[in-house]
């Protein structure tokens, strides 16, 4: 069984979480929305399992609207924004996932005027290099609160207090970030937050759109009035419960993270160096669990996959793009350079990793790496 060093893309579902939902999956079947007592049962499981959630980013339960993930939630703020707004502005970071990107620029065909916020070198957001035209009133701006390749953390805070001034609308996508570092919606300024479970531990197609009391947002699936309304259906019961559990757990596990991840990271990326190794966003604020580099001369794809016959599951950018041949986007923005794009391959590490695994991993990197430049070197 290959070693795991892939947790940004998906991680695996934690046994609190299973032993959770499996109640709801056979004996505890009701709908939550019938009144005899087994539908009585599934809606209180997700009452408990809302207040978890809540508690995860200090918010009321009612401010917690579940979804089916964190591409549906991202959706669902830009899309249930936009049906009460006339176009407008919307911004967005130039290193934002391709489910910010895509229905945003969908929104600049239906007459938005859509701005890329830039970012340093070094993979942070630009705050100050916002023009004061592009923050106007009911202005929608989205940006990640920790980038999913880099790990980079962005100043999100600072952020929304600029877009509060000027009258606009604050989202982030903290898909990434929660579990991983302390996630306060109240501090961080914003009126709506994405997460999703499969990112902490938990089952996949499930998420939450966290909501501002006050903000505007039309419904995204209508019907029975599910989710206060903003997203009708039936619920999945079983996967929010287990969402519950992994959002407890989590609520644990941020305690001591850095510690606990970034030690291993840390001796990963001291054989990187030794290696030449760039690592990108190395400056800036990371996820203790994130590494994203490139070594000059080979191609990141090839490494991927010398990596994976020897044992090892990490990727070559994005999980939800790395099917693509296109550069990262967030390289480009960075303004990395084509050869070291190509090159780019990322490693998170989880819970379950260990000394030993990254110590193996930096022996066998060692062996991959010389094999792969010897063989360069032969055909120059």
């Amino acid at each position: 069984m290959s070693v795991y060093f892939d947790h940004n893309s998906t991680t695996r579902l934690a046994e609190p979480a299973l032993e959770a939902m499996l109640p709801f999956l056979q004996e505890q079947y009701g709908n939550a929305s019938s009144r005899h007592d087994l539908g009585t049962a599934a809606r209180e499981a997700i009452n408990q399992s809302r207040e978890k959630v809540a508690s995860l980013v200090g918010v009321q339960a009612s401010q917690v609207i579940f979804t089916s993930g964190g591409t549906e939630s991202n959706n669902m703020f830009i899309n249930g924004m936009t049906s009460y707004l006339p176009p407008g502005k919307i911004l967005i970071g130039a290193i934002e996932h391709p489910c910010v990107v895509v229905p945003s620029r969908h929104l600049a065909r239906l007459g938005w005027s859509l701005d890329m916020i830039p970012v340093s070198a070094d993979g942070v957001i630009q705050v100050n290099n916002i023009s004061t035209n592009a923050l106007a009133k009911d202005c929608l701006v989205s940006v990640m609160a920790a980038n999913n390749e880099t790990g980079v953390k962005q100043p999100i805070s600072l952020l929304a207090a600029q877009v509060r001034n000027c009258g606009g609308w604050m989202h982030t996508d903290a898909i990434q970030a929660v579990g991983k570092m302390p996630i306060s919606f109240s501090d961080s300024g914003v009126h709506a937050m994405s997460l999703s479970a499969h990112k902490i531990y938990g089952p996949k197609g499930i998420g939450a759109l966290i909501v501002d009391k006050k903000l505007p947002i039309d419904a995204f699936i209508r019907g029975g009035g599910h989710e206060s309304g903003l997203r009708s259906g039936t619920e999945n019961v079983a996967s929010i419960v287990g969402f519950g559990a992994a959002a407890e757990l989590a609520v644990e596990i941020a305690r001591n993270y850095d510690a606990r991840v970034g030690f291993l990271r840390d001796r990963i990326e001291s054989e990187l160096t030794g290696l030449g190794a760039v690592i990108h966003g190395y400056r800036s604020p990371r996820l203790a669990n994130t590494s994203y580099f490139s070594i000059p001369g080979i191609q990141g794809e090839t490494l991927v996959m010398e990596l994976n016959k020897s044992g090892f599951a990490v990727a070559s950018g994005s999980a939800c793009s790395s099917h693509g041949s296109d550069l990262s986007a967030t390289l480009k923005a960075m303004g990395v350079s084509e050869e070291l794009a190509h090159g780019a391959v990322r490693l998170s590490l989880g819970l379950g990793n260990t000394i030993e695994e990254c110590e193996k991993f930096n022996a066998d990197l060692k062996v991959i790496v010389s094999r792969l430049k010897g063989l360069v070197s032969l055909t120059v």
